[in-house]
């Protein structure tokens, strides 16, 4: 992605590589609770903490709040 890159290609390579990790198995629910996840992108579509919030919610069947603060 800093070499220029596609935003697409790059979501998609995260996001395969999330479920490749399986994040889900190690990370508990409550470990997310009262928490904030930091990004310095300027655009919300662009940050790649969206990204996990949504594919938790996939997986966990949850709903992971996403706040951008501009």
């Amino acid at each position: 992605k800093k070499d220029g890159g596609d935003w697409e290609k790059y979501e998609d390579k995260f996001l395969t590589l999330l479920d490749r990790r399986a994040v889900e198995r190690d990370l508990e629910i409550a470990v997310l609770n009262d928490s904030c996840l930091l990004c310095s992108e300027h655009e919300p579509h662009f940050c790649h903490r969206r990204l996990v919030a949504e594919y938790l919610n996939q997986k966990w069947d949850c709903e992971i709040k996403v706040k951008h603060l501009f």
